[in-house]
């Protein structure tokens, strides 16, 4: 039986603020390296080798992951869901600029507060709670509002695949709690995001024509190493931990954090310019996060 906490507690804020650093970083890793390497051919590489660790993690522990229980039909849709988000991801850069396609992807907040409570109502937020969400998706707006003056002859179609990639990702969190997955180990219910992706990503990649090869540079493999382990291994395998064991609502305020971590790696490591806005989000993203976890006072 899960034990699963209404609140987060001090171990879940310092998990979650690792992961959304890692996936701040790993924007700019996918940056640096979607010039060399193709990027559904990259994300093929990623999820494969995602697969490979999970089960030599899987078969050390002696987690199961083939036992029948229930979770297949479950965890087929959360794969699609999971492969449809990345291919969101990666296509819709090709017509938007990744300010634009980062500011729609993450509403997926929103689809995760509006539609789970319909299933958990423990789940539901109250109105400060939702103040504090709008506060930190507004935050968010404003760091990447320089790059909404850039549009370009598709710019509506990358923005609209940005806005389906938050879409399913809220998808994917509603279905890992109201699916059989709620009450499946870690491991198995990533497995099935994974396992999905890495068997839809190299069609994708045929179909859009993408040149395979294994020829790079060592700082691409590096790129998609870290990608590969800390990312698609460590970091939501943590995740999908995380949401057997704390509300969802309130792990997805935390979402918000990623794309201002892109932006401060893109100011340590790029060399990019530290500005007044970029504080100023910062700050905002973290009165949100404040507001969406604070506990409710009882007389």
């Amino acid at each position: 039986m899960i034990q699963r906490k209404t609140h987060l507690d001090s171990l879940a804020i310092g998990l979650l603020i690792a992961c959304c650093a890692f996936w701040g970083l790993q924007q700019i890793l996918i940056k640096t390296t979607v010039a060399e390497v193709p990027p559904l051919w990259q994300a093929t590489i990623r999820m494969v080798g995602a697969v490979a660790l999970l089960w030599l993690w899987c078969v050390s522990r002696g987690v199961p992951l083939f036992k029948r229980d229930g979770t297949l039909p479950g965890g087929l849709v959360v794969g699609l869901l999971f492969a449809g988000e990345f291919a969101c991801i990666y296509l819709g850069l090709q017509h938007t600029s990744a300010s634009r396609l980062t500011v729609f992807l993450y509403t997926a907040p929103f689809w995760v507060s509006l539609l789970l409570p319909r299933w958990v109502p423990a789940e539901r937020l109250r109105g400060l709670q939702w103040l504090g969400l709008t506060i930190a998706f507004a935050a968010v707006l404003f760091a990447f509002s320089e790059g909404f003056g850039h549009s370009g002859s598709g710019q509506l179609i990358g923005d609209a695949m940005g806005l389906a990639g938050g879409m399913l990702w809220g998808l994917t969190t509603l279905a890992l709690r109201t699916t059989r997955l709620a009450t499946a180990s870690a491991e198995k219910s990533l497995f099935y995001q994974v396992g999905v992706t890495a068997a839809v990503c190299p069609v994708l990649s045929l179909a859009l024509g993408e040149k395979w090869g294994f020829s790079y540079s060592a700082w691409a493999w590096t790129s998609i190493g870290l990608q590969t382990v800390v990312g698609a291994f460590a970091s939501y395998l943590t995740w999908m931990w995380l949401l057997r064991h704390y509300p969802a609502t309130q792990m997805s305020s935390f979402s918000f954090l990623t794309p201002l971590f892109a932006l401060v790696f893109g100011v340590v490591l790029l060399g990019e310019p530290l500005t007044l806005q970029l504080m100023l989000a910062l700050a905002g993203v973290g009165l949100g996060i404040v507001m969406v976890n604070r506990r409710r006072v009882r007389p």
